[in-house]
C-alpha cells in the first residue's frame, strides 16, 4: 500500500503524463502512503509538469497530512568517489 516515486522532476514529464500522474495521486490522496523523492523544489514543479494549476493540484493532495523531509549537503551517492576523483585530480598532471 506503499508507492514509492524517486526522482521526480529527473526526467521531462509531457501534458499527458502529468495528467495521469495527478490521477495516480488523486485516487490514492487519503488513502494510501505516498513517498516521492525530488531534488527539484516546490517552485519548480509548475516547470517539471508542464503547468502551474496540474503542479498546484498534485502540490495540494501530496502536502496535506505530509511530512516533508528536506535533506541538504553532497550526494551521497558520490561521497566515497569524491575523495578518488579530488585525490586523483591532484596527482594527475
Amino acid at each position: 500500500k506503499v508507492l514509492i516515486i524517486d526522482e521526480v522532476g529527473y526526467l521531462p514529464i509531457d501534458v499527458d503524463t502529468a495528467n495521469i500522474f495527478f490521477q495516480l495521486i488523486s485516487k490514492r490522496y487519503e488513502k494510501h502512503s505516498t513517498i516521492i523523492t525530488t531534488n527539484m523544489p516546490f517552485s519548480s514543479w509548475g516547470e517539471v509538469f508542464g503547468s502551474a494549476t496540474i503542479a498546484n493540484a498534485i502540490l495540494d493532495r501530496l502536502l496535506h497530512h505530509s511530512n516533508v523531509i528536506s535533506i541538504k549537503g553532497p550526494s551521497y551517492r558520490l561521497k566515497s568517489k569524491m575523495k578518488y576523483f579530488n585525490s586523483s585530480s591532484n596527482t594527475s598532471s
